[in-house]
């Protein structure tokens, strides 16, 4: 059963990168094309050999070239996953403090109240609560259990805890490689757009007589917007990603340290 809503969950999650991916890749190339490179932003309406007109910022991105839309791209990306694992990961930790949680539980436990302690898990909801729930589940059926000694009683506890934590984390990193992905490949893309640019300022300088300036500050603007947004996209899902992987690994600490906390209660209680 588990395994099965897993295969769901990870179909469903397969989806959804999927949609977010395309999706960014679309509104990206249509906010390029009709926003960016509207005529009315350029001189003699020509936003192929026109100049931006003053203060259009817009119009000045656009003239990095076929690049561009593929940055900014990533930085949707980039925004859209994590805003999705804000969610997730708030909604991980559950409705309540996580530290009041942890104490509450110690106390109905070490009092024996098993019944009131997986109530609270219901309240709580989240990771933790889901792993301490079945803990707890497994806690009262073992209590009972005259089949089994002390030590393998333990063992069983113990292995609970292990699997019900094995099905959260998945949940919890889950899309961070996308974002981590997209830490380098944005700088990777710039840097193309970059060469690309410095590829064409050279040959406005290699032609004979006079150099073409405008073809030269052309080049030199399209390698330096495309390195511009290259950086920004890498800077923010190094941020992200560092951000997530801490509040992933709090978490965690914390399922481990509640875990090992049942389980000891639960040998000091097991004849």
């Amino acid at each position: 059963m588990a395994n099965n809503q897993q295969s769901t969950g990870n179909s469903l999650g397969s989806f959804f990168a999927a949609t977010v991916i395309l999706s960014s890749i679309l509104v990206s190339s249509l906010v390029y094309m009709f926003i960016m490179g509207n005529p009315s932003g350029f001189e003699n309406s020509d936003p192929i050999n026109g100049h931006p007109l003053p203060g259009n910022t817009l119009g000045i991105v656009y003239k990095g070239g076929f690049i561009v839309p593929i940055l900014m791209s990533i930085v949707v990306i980039i925004i859209a996953f994590s805003i999705e694992r804000f969610m997730t990961i708030a909604k991980a930790k559950g409705k309540g403090g996580l530290n009041v949680f942890v104490r509450n539980l110690q106390n109905m436990v070490n009092n024996n109240q098993l019944d009131a302690a997986v109530s609270e898990c219901d309240k709580q909801k989240g990771s933790l609560a889901n792993v301490m729930k079945a803990g707890l589940q497994r806690y009262k059926i073992l209590q009972n259990d005259t089949s089994m000694d002390k030590d393998q009683k333990v063992v069983a506890m113990q292995k609970e805890l292990e699997e019900a934590t094995s099905l959260e984390l998945p949940m919890l990193s889950k899309n961070l490689v996308i974002i981590s992905t997209c830490a380098s490949v944005s700088t990777l893309v710039g840097l193309i757009g970059t060469v690309l640019g410095m590829i064409k300022a050279f040959s406005a300088l290699a032609q004979a007589g006079a150099p073409d300036a405008v073809a030269l500050a052309n080049g030199i603007s399209e390698a330096l917007i495309n390195t511009a947004l290259g950086i920004t996209g890498s800077t923010i899902a190094i941020i992200m990603y560092n951000y997530f992987t801490t509040q992933i690994d709090s978490l965690t600490y914390k399922i481990d340290e509640s875990g090992f906390s049942l389980v000891q209660s639960f040998t000091s209680q097991t004849k």
